[in-house]
């Protein structure tokens, strides 16, 4: 009788054991979602919050490399995301200069009379402005390879800082 009751206290302990071993491991699932869900929260937000993903990024080290693997490719997704960015300006940029050239030379063919009344005409337009719009577009671009140039640094100096 007494072997029995200790081999019921044995399966009650085991049971027991068990049961917090599970209640465990659906902890650590529940915090293997949650991590994978700010992940995927983080991969949203990027373009928004650059400096603030790579804060976190710097934090999930510590925690998972899988964290690591994914948010380097979610910074090779925004360099693509930049590339094709500056590949659209520039296009922007040819098309505008092909305008230009197509209204040149439809100016050329003009008569002189009319040449002469559309230089007086646009001698009183705010030429300047189309300067400083040009410029600002040019600053623009440049801008854009920076970033460019710093994310590509960033995807090469982080491996090797690891």
């Amino acid at each position: 009788m007494f072997l029995l009751v200790l081999f019921l206290l044995v399966l009650l302990l085991l049971f027991i054991l068990l049961m917090v071993l599970l209640l465990l491991l659906f902890l650590l699932v529940l915090i293997l979602l949650f991590m994978f869900l700010l992940v995927l929260l983080l991969l949203v937000l990027l373009l928004l919050l650059f400096l603030l993903v790579l804060v976190l990024l710097f934090m999930l080290l510590l925690v998972l490399l899988f964290l690591l693997v994914l948010l380097l490719l979610f910074i090779l997704l925004m360099v693509l995301f930049l590339l094709v960015l500056i590949l659209f300006f520039m296009l922007l940029l040819v098309l505008l200069l092909l305008v230009l050239l197509f209204l040149f030379v439809l100016f050329m063919l003009l008569p002189v009379k009319f040449q002469l009344v559309l230089l007086l005409f646009f001698m009183f337009l705010p030429v300047q402005l189309l300067l400083v719009l040009l410029l600002l577009f040019m600053f623009m671009l440049v801008l854009l390879l920076v970033v460019l140039v710093l994310l590509v640094l960033l995807l090469v100096m982080l491996p090797r800082a690891l």
